[in-house]
């Protein structure tokens, strides 16, 4: 019988990715100039939000692959009860690469694939991370496109008038520490209500 994908492998790995972002600009920051911390600030937040794509992408993943009456029960297909990884990925993304807009474009994208009472969606849906998950995505995307739209969007998000850089911003006063530890408690999360 094949083995099942581990969601809680997922999210240990994706913790350690947090951590080495941490350490990452604990060590990077302290003996350089100012605008070079907004540049390893702007690294930092696209560096999250890839290894969080990553972390969505194995979740959704491991759901099917664990239990193909997810999917089946969304897509009103039987599904064989067995599927490879490489099956469940190509479902999910096929010939692209995931995407998602926000926190609830992020969430429409879970519940297209799992019942909307699935673990994943409960955690998703959480209003402890609804702050962080925006901010990620929206930084993440000024970080690496830096247009009018990435600033409007920053803007709104943080609920701020003017902003330089996504950098600048994350730089100041733990709020790049805080987005971090809001992930590690959404990895830790998915860990602990993972059935493998």
């Amino acid at each position: 019988m094949p083995r099942k994908k581990s969601i809680r492998r997922s999210a240990t790995r994706f913790l350690d990715d947090v951590y080495a972002i941490d350490g990452f600009l604990r060590s990077a920051t302290p003996h350089v100039s100012d605008d070079q911390v907004s540049w390893i600030h702007e690294y930092a937040i696209i560096r999250l939000y890839r290894e969080f794509e990553r972390l969505v992408l194995e979740c959704i993943v491991g759901a099917i692959n664990n239990d193909t009456e997810t999917i089946s029960s969304k897509m009103g297909i039987a599904f064989p009860k067995h599927l490879t990884d490489e099956v469940c990925e190509y479902l999910v993304i096929a010939d692209r690469y995931l995407d998602f807009r926000g926190r609830d474009g992020l969430i429409r994208l879970v519940k297209r694939f799992v019942p909307d009472d699935h673990y994943l969606v409960d955690v998703m849906k959480r209003p402890r991370y609804r702050q962080s998950l925006e901010r990620l995505s929206a930084l993440r995307n000024l970080a690496a496109h830096s247009g009018a739209v990435a600033k409007r969007r920053a803007k709104s998000v943080l609920q701020v008038e003017r902003i330089g850089s996504a950098g600048t911003w994350l730089k100041r006063e733990g709020r790049m520490q805080a987005i971090l530890d809001s992930m590690a408690i959404l990895a830790t999360d998915v860990r602990r209500r993972a059935p493998y």
